[in-house]
């Protein structure tokens, strides 16, 4: 009984009064970074999806956890808590695309480092990943030809459609872009789904192309993106 007394409290006394003024300042800094962090994936990043609005995610996701960790530092009953309420939490989220989980595990990154008032090691770690970031995106605008537009093919597969191959919509695509490059194939029992990333020569040709592919299917839905390209 006296080392279950003592122990409870241990626990209790295990407790910091966080100094508000320093909070502030640190969640501050924390959107800061984190807003950095999303423009870079906006500019330099490659995922099909719309970055725009992934990336204001990570502002929030920052923010929660250096919260989280603020609080948590600050009384080792509540970092008991976190352990058994996350041991039974269970997070379903589909990140298709790597790239994504790499922004946020760099936003988490920020989120503990400001949580944990490591701010001279976060600012310098989050400086040099960005700087990183820039000089490879910069490199890869120059190595690679500039595509415009992602375009997402979907059709359904059954017996009273017309199965819409992967050749048939590559041919198509070759008659009106000057370069295409296949990002992403999913086939299912149900419904295809192609991505291209590619380079379309004029809005003529967009609509062009728009045409022919619905011709191929009339089910066939096709989705375009753009991507920091202009049309000439």
């Amino acid at each position: 009984m006296d080392k279950t007394a003592s122990f409870e409290n241990f626990l209790a006394t295990q407790s910091v009064q966080v100094p508000v003024l320093d909070f502030a300042i640190n969640l501050l800094i924390s959107a800061v970074l984190a807003y950095i962090v999303g423009r870079l994936y906006v500019r330099f990043g490659s995922s099909i999806s719309n970055r725009e609005i992934f990336s204001r995610n990570l502002v929030l996701l920052t923010l929660i956890i250096m919260v989280v960790i603020t609080i948590v530092k600050s009384s080792l009953a509540l970092s008991l808590g976190l352990v058994g309420a996350l041991s039974i939490v269970r997070f379903r989220a589909a990140i298709k695309d790597p790239e994504e989980l790499i922004y946020l595990f760099l936003a988490i990154a920020i989120g503990l480092g400001m949580g944990a008032d490591q701010l001279v090691t976060t600012v310098m770690a989050c400086s040099l990943i960005g700087a990183i970031i820039v000089i490879r995106g910069l490199r890869r605008e120059k190595q690679e030809q500039p595509n415009n537009l992602y375009i997402t093919i979907t059709s359904k597969t059954s017996q009273d459609t017309v199965d819409v191959s992967l050749t048939s919509i590559s041919s198509i695509l070759k008659n009106h872009c000057r370069a295409i490059e296949l990002k992403r194939y999913d086939f299912d029992t149900d419904s295809v789904e192609t991505s291209f990333h590619i380079d379309i020569k004029d809005i003529v040709s967009l609509e062009k192309l728009s045409t022919q592919l619905k011709e191929l299917d009339s089910n066939v839905r096709v989705n375009f993106i753009e991507q920091n390209g202009i049309f000439e």
